[in-house]
């Protein structure tokens, strides 16, 4: 259920802002809205405020964030959407539908808060990524990905010159991958178990889906050697179409509110450019 309101800022007085700037900013600072509220201007010394016609433009509270929405109780930021946003040049999928809107960047990090949310209350164990396997992603990334492809981010001079210019850390990207792959192991351990693929299923799909994709003369490869990665085809998209119910449920079910009218979806969600793909490591 998604309702809006006016956007409501968080003023900070510039004297904190040393103590409140790594906080505010994270996306990773788990904040509930009514402490995100509460992250009003306090005096910066121990003695008499000065009269406010005698404060500077400088002195007067200046907004550094502010909450666009809400999900179960759970703040997301402005600064979230920007985070998002700008990590989006390393998603082929982001980039395969053009580019990411700030109403699509709030989208998907609502579907991914409920899905933390549900991890944390289902207490399903997902397996820590690991650092070589995170290693490995990037690894991916830098050497397959079209953009990075393009940028020669294999080379370690032009990665560092391709994060700089899209406001990236190596830091900040490490920490988005290893969140994905936390999502993607408890994804497949909630709802790839006691799914199953018949050999009618691999037959079915050989001959109406991959054989068509070759043209006349070129070589078919044998059903055998081609099964298990149909198999595995075939198994992402029952668990994608489980995921996308059970996601679709958690938003009718939850309490999700837009503060910023501007970031309101026109239409319904996708929960399936919400979520990363299954298998898509």
């Amino acid at each position: 259920m998604l309702a809006s309101s006016p956007s409501r800022p968080l003023a900070v007085d510039p004297h904190r802002v040393a103590c409140l700037l790594a906080f505010v900013l994270s996306s990773r600072a788990c904040l509930s809205f009514a402490f995100a509220l509460a992250l009003f201007a306090l005096p910066a010394r121990a003695q008499s405020p000065a009269p406010a016609a005698e404060l500077s433009v400088s002195q007067a509270p200046r907004v550094l964030d502010r909450v666009v929405g809400v999900v179960n109780n759970h703040a997301i930021l402005l600064s979230d959407i920007d985070e998002e946003i700008r990590l989006s040049i390393l998603d082929p999928s982001d980039q395969s539908s053009g580019v990411l809107t700030p109403q699509r960047a709030l989208e998907q990090l609502i579907s991914r808060n409920l899905i933390q949310q549900q991890m944390r209350q289902e207490d399903i164990q997902a397996a820590e990524p690991t650092q070589a396997e995170v290693d490995a992603r990037l690894k991916e990334i830098r050497t397959e990905l079209p953009a990075c492809v393009h940028a020669n981010c294999a080379s370690e001079t032009s990665w560092k010159a391709f994060l700089a210019a899209h406001g990236l850390t190596q830091q900040l990207v490490e920490a988005s991958l290893r969140n994905r792959l936390q999502i993607l192991s408890f994804i497949e351990l909630r709802f790839r178990q006691g799914i199953s693929v018949s050999e009618q299923e691999i037959a079915a799909y050989y001959h109406d889906k991959l054989i068509p994709l070759y043209g006349k003369g070129e070589e078919i490869p044998p059903l055998e050697r081609v099964a298990p990665r149909i198999q595995e085809i075939l198994l992402q998209q029952k668990v994608n179409a489980l995921f996308d119910d059970w996601l679709r449920n958690l938003r009718s079910q939850g309490e999700i509110e837009v503060l910023d009218p501007s970031l309101e979806e026109t239409s319904p969600a996708n929960p399936q450019a919400a979520h990363p793909q299954v298998g898509a490591r």
